[in-house]
């Protein structure tokens, strides 16, 4: 199989160091395969207990009054993730989006928000009304809605203490975000995000519990709503679109908060009942069928960058033996230019302007340069083979996706090969 890689790139230093690493993991990639098999058996029961059928495949145009698919994916959705309702849409145009949806959703003036695991990601910041601008915005802290956080311990536990004393009479949701975002933390279980759940509930069981499931669907064979989330939110092109999905979100949960995230999202007395699929239905259940499956190839790339670059001295999380909880893989990288270099050597892998560079620049929710590397069919779809860094100490890459394995392998490899070629890694 060397010649092939030869073709595209790949020196015999690299792929040979490559095929040691990859012996290692054959057990790893065994307990992936497994985790795929169930969760592909769950998607498969929702299906057929929804008969779905070739006319739940036809769209809607105008208001989306009777679409039929559209109605039978979201009781497809609430299945998969044993909620009793869900809003699956393609006006949700991003997770970002998805959120703020359901927040705006249950969220009056003078209620309070409170994140029991530190900071939120990037693009919530502006959202919540951390990060004041220079012009209103419409965040939550100009509608009244407050904001309280508490950090996560030194060694990614949760604060019970401070968790507790930070559960006011006002506070009414919990956010909790199960990825790590761009931060150093670990990316939360299913298994501790119940345990987080049940205290908060203990101590105010009217709050509502929110998850942030971006990276984390079919990870595990159990979801935010086994465990006692009360909504369930996430992006379409991430793991639950199967790299099909070509825009979308999806809100998952409690019937009565999912029907109001609906008139937030439409309007107040319309809600769930509008909104066109156009010709998009086909892809949103394709999509979610090889979900399973694409969500295992993107893991077995993200054991194999960890083992891969573990072995030539870098710091990689999760390593490659511990447990995944997501799609990403941290790799801190100790420069700006191997960041660089790591995220051409994923551009340089993609089917798509496999021939462009990526360079840091500002973008629009971040305070720091970002550098996103993703050549792929959907734009901004991390569940593509794709690589992503702030311009900031200690030069983290955060590595995500691979519709399939061997292209995946190959992303790394590359990724490997930029950094040797510009003398900045030795093996």
């Amino acid at each position: 199989m060397k010649n092939p890689y030869s073709q595209l790139g790949i020196s015999d230093n690299v792929y040979e160091h490559s095929a040691g690493i990859l012996n290692s993991l054959k057990e790893r990639f065994e307990q992936i395969d497994a985790v795929s098999e169930y969760n592909q058996c769950k998607v498969l029961k929702a299906f057929q207990k929804n008969k779905v059928s070739a006319e739940h495949l036809n769209g809607s145009t105008g208001y989306g009054y009777q679409d039929i698919g559209r109605d039978t994916l979201e009781r497809v959705y609430a299945d998969i993730f044993h909620t009793e309702d869900a809003l699956v849409r393609p006006q949700i145009v991003c997770g970002t989006h998805a959120l703020t949806i359901a927040m705006s959703a249950v969220l009056r003036p003078g209620d309070e928000m409170l994140s029991p695991v530190g900071k939120p990601y990037d693009t919530m910041e502006s959202i919540i009304g951390i990060r004041k601008t220079e012009e209103e915005n419409g965040s939550f802290n100009e509608f009244g809605i407050s904001y309280s956080q508490v950090d996560l311990l030194p060694d990614g536990s949760f604060d019970f203490g401070q968790i507790q004393n930070a559960v006011k009479d006002h506070t009414k949701l919990v956010t909790i975000q199960r990825s790590c975002g761009y931060d150093s933390r670990p990316t939360l279980s299913v298994e501790k995000i119940g345990e987080l759940i049940s205290f908060v509930k203990k101590i105010k069981p009217d709050l509502i519990c929110m998850v942030d499931n971006c990276y984390g669907e079919f990870v595990d064979i159990i979801e935010p709503a086994d465990v006692g989330a009360d909504l369930c939110v996430g992006s379409l092109i991430k793991n639950p679109g199967g790299g099909l999905a070509p825009t979308g979100g999806y809100i998952a949960g409690k019937k009565k908060y999912v029907e109001m995230a609906g008139y937030r999202l439409v309007s107040p007395g319309l809600g769930k009942e509008a909104g066109a699929t156009l010709q998009i239905n086909p892809l949103f259940y394709q999509g979610l069928f090889l979900a399973p499956a694409v969500v295992a190839a993107a893991l077995k790339s993200a054991v194999f960058a960890a083992g891969l670059y573990e072995s030539i001295g870098f710091s990689a999380r999760p390593d490659r033996y511990e447990p995944r909880h997501d799609i990403i893989q941290t790799v801190e990288l100790e420069s700006k230019e191997a960041v660089i270099a790591f995220c051409r050597g994923i551009q340089a892998a993609a089917p798509i302007d496999s021939y462009a560079a990526p360079e840091p620049c500002a973008m629009p929710g971040y305070q720091d340069e970002v550098i996103m590397a993703a050549g792929a069919f959907v734009q901004g779809a991390s569940i593509e083979l794709s690589a992503d860094a702030p311009i900031r100490e200690p030069y983290r890459v955060f590595f995500q996706g691979g519709l399939t394995w061997p292209h995946g392998k190959f992303g790394i490899m590359m990724s490997l090969q930029k950094l040797y070629d510009e003398n900045l890694v030795v093996f």
